[in-house]
């Protein structure tokens, strides 16, 4: 078993900052994460893919090196490839690579799982040729391959970035079908003053459009009614502005309307989550450094709530200041020092969340999809089915599963979850906290019992003390 004073889990910029701030304060740092080199997915391969592909990538991509240098710290241990399928105790992870199980112990655990991209079920949304914009960003990341013939349909800052790197890389997007309106747009100045204090985020998503309006790329703004189109595969968008019907022919539909944070882990150690009203989704409850109601249990970054990469990286340090002093390897008053300039900094980068959190909403018609929509695309069950189960009696997400094996699929809720609670929330005029989410049981990924045969003491691994 791997022993180690704090075990990371995720080397997204949360958990690589963590991992550097916690091996300085001579913490042993134990580093699990499941992809083959660090960066999460906002730096995603980010010492591999600057060099080829930083220009088109940006500059706020390239940053991402200076985390992943840090790694290289004598008291971190960075196992990559490490998928975690179970937590116990507070202090226990269980996980696998290469095909073998192995535990680890940590006096102290920080989840640094990042966010997901909410999904968005509309018509069609299941069909091959149809996925997130996020995913088409990792596919340009990871293997310099950009979606031709491509429409990016939702609403949030994300689909400018992903279209002005497609214009970059020479290969534009057809059009941006955009969901937010000119009334969400109106509402959201209530905020400006506040979201000047983060000019840089405002300045840059004005500098995005600037360039999509120089390539030509058309705008839709105000768009519903959105299906996808196409017997086998997509074939084209539909949609309506005002009482306008439109049409576009495309290959590829990439569809975004926000992120979430990522909450499987902490749910399956009972961590407790609140309902965020302006983000639309559950967040796990921590207290100011990170710290959750299990007390050897941290939570730093977008899987504590959204506040993209440069806040991950300041909440992955402040985390990892206070526990340093948990563990005696720090005074209040050098963490207290320390810390202040990283609240501040951390401050300035979420000004500006509550003006996009609320220029950009979810997309109404996903929220509330049409009977016939697939909700859980694992098991097959539509949002009428949900409904039709709300009408039997059913309240909450854990019942769907005995009505109709919603959630039981082999992303385990990960992507039905939300809509699942939203559409019995609305059935039965219940509110989403109390309406609830699925309970989260190990394993949390796939695993199989001849990975979980091979745990044994691990004779590859050794933990830098």
């Amino acid at each position: 078993m791997l022993d180690a004073d704090l075990i990371i889990i995720g080397a997204g910029p949360a958990g690589m900052s963590a991992a550097r701030r916690a091996a300085e304060a001579e913490l042993s740092v134990l580093l699990l994460d499941e992809q083959p080199a660090p960066g999460g997915q906002i730096y995603r391969d980010v010492d591999r893919a600057s060099a080829a592909r930083g220009d088109i990538l940006g500059k706020d991509f390239t940053v991402g090196k200076t985390l992943t240098k840090a790694l290289g710290h004598e008291r971190i241990t960075h196992v990559k490839g490490a998928v975690v399928w179970q937590i116990e105790d507070g202090n226990r992870v269980a996980f696998t690579q290469d095909g073998k199980a192995a535990l680890a112990t940590g006096q102290r655990i920080l989840l640094a799982t990042g966010a997901l991209e909410r999904p968005m079920p509309v018509p069609g949304w299941t069909l091959p040729g149809v996925m997130t914009a996020g995913s088409a960003q990792i596919l340009l990341k990871q293997s310099g391959i950009t979606c031709a013939r491509a429409a990016l349909v939702g609403s949030g800052p994300l689909l400018y970035l992903v279209a002005a790197q497609m214009v970059r890389a020479g290969v534009p997007p057809l059009a941006l079908i955009e969901t937010q309106t000119k009334s969400d747009l109106t509402r959201s100045l209530r905020h400006f003053g506040g979201a000047l204090r983060g000019w840089p985020y405002l300045l840059k998503g004005l500098r995005m459009l600037v360039a999509l309006r120089r390539a030509s790329i058309p705008r839709y703004v105000g768009a519903t009614h959105i299906a996808i189109e196409g017997d086998q595969y997509a074939q084209g968008v539909a949609f309506r502005i005002g009482n306008t019907k439109h049409r576009i022919a495309c290959d590829t539909v990439l569809l975004h309307h926000g992120v979430i944070p990522n909450t499987q882990a902490a749910r399956s150690i009972d961590v407790p989550h609140r309902w965020d009203d302006v983000q639309s989704c559950f967040a796990p409850e921590c207290d100011e450094w990170g710290r959750t109601a299990v007390a050897t249990v941290f939570i730093a970054g977008d899987g504590a709530g959204i506040g993209g990469a440069k806040a991950a990286a300041y909440a992955g340090e402040i985390s990892a200041l206070e526990i340093a002093r948990d563990l005696n390897k720090m005074t209040e008053m050098a963490r207290d020092s320390t810390a202040r300039n990283l609240r501040r900094n951390l401050a300035s980068e979420r000004a500006a969340r509550p003006f996009i959190d609320s220029a950009y909403p979810p997309y109404a018609g996903a929220l509330k999809p049409a009977d016939d929509t697939i909700i859980c695309r694992c098991e097959e069950v539509s949002a009428g089915d949900i409904r039709r189960m709300a009408g039997l009696g059913c309240l909450g997400p854990n019942q769907t599963k005995s009505f109709g094996r919603s959630g039981m699929g082999p992303c385990q809720g990960r992507y039905c979850g939300l809509s699942v609670t939203q559409i019995l929330s609305d059935a039965n005029n219940i509110s989403p906290s109390e309406t609830g989410y699925y309970r989260i049981r190990p394993p949390l990924k796939p695993i199989t019992l001849g990975e979980i045969a091979t745990m044994v003491k691990s004779e590859t691994i050794e933990v830098r003390k």
